[in-house]
């Protein structure tokens, strides 16, 4: 049914999830939908980076021609993103965050930029509502981070490595991006073959973690599943 200002009266809604590469995919569709499919929020992924491409350093110019395109679909689908904030180099926003600037206000930054852009290209397709944008701080593998004995029992590593990390920047969220010492690169060093992977050891440890865990642990990942959860009780 629908609503003054082009809202949809329902009990669920659809969202599609444009993602930075086939480690996101597999996360949002293996993990993040069955478990908001059961607050009846039906997400589906579709991949930014052409098959084969290395993913990193997505650019604003080149995921905005996806966003026009599902945004011109069924107006009653939602429409969000799924990009790593590390490697970033051309994004709405990005030269605003503050050198200093914490997970949180790194997040409302770019975001807020990324929304301001995104009504200035598809306002006509009513993406004010339906565009939802997240960046992902600072990278997929922070979420890893949510729990630190299941990590380092896949990683077969003593706990205390991650525990340590986690004290010196006191949240997921907030192990910063430097080339050093980016989540990803403490996986990689923590890995028998200095090479993490993401596609499979990493789905399984998100899996084993879960989407409850992430979500208390990861306050920008969590408000961005909150944001789902809003629509359909409104």
């Amino acid at each position: 049914m629908s609503l003054p200002g082009g809202r949809y009266m329902s009990n669920f809604i659809n969202v599609v999830a444009i993602v930075e590469g086939k480690t996101e995919q597999i996360f949002v569709e293996s993990v993040l939908a069955p478990y908001l499919a059961k607050k009846m929020v039906f997400m589906v992924a579709t991949q930014v980076s052409k098959p084969g491409q290395k993913g990193g350093d997505v650019r604003f110019e080149r995921i905005k021609k996806d966003l026009g395109l599902h945004l011109k679909q069924q107006q009653d689908t939602y429409v969000t993103t799924l990009v790593d904030y590390y490697g970033i180099k051309e994004w709405p926003g990005i030269d605003l965050v503050s050198p200093n600037a914490g997970p949180e206000q790194i997040a409302a930054c770019i975001n807020q930029a990324t929304k301001t852009e995104v009504n200035t290209l598809f306002k006509e397709q009513q993406s004010e509502r339906r565009f939802i944008p997240y960046m992902a701080i600072h990278e997929f593998e922070a979420l890893l981070f949510s729990d630190s004995e299941i990590l380092a029992a896949e990683l077969d590593v003593d706990e205390h490595k991650i525990s340590g990390v986690l004290a010196q920047n006191g949240e997921p969220e907030a192990i910063n991006n430097s080339p050093q010492t980016a989540p990803s690169k403490h996986l990689d060093e923590w890995s028998k073959n200095k090479k993490f992977s993401k596609t499979t050891l990493g789905i399984t440890i998100a899996t084993r973690i879960g989407v409850i865990q992430m979500r208390e642990k990861c306050p920008v990942f969590n408000a961005w599943i909150g944001s789902f959860e809003a629509i359909v009780a409104a």
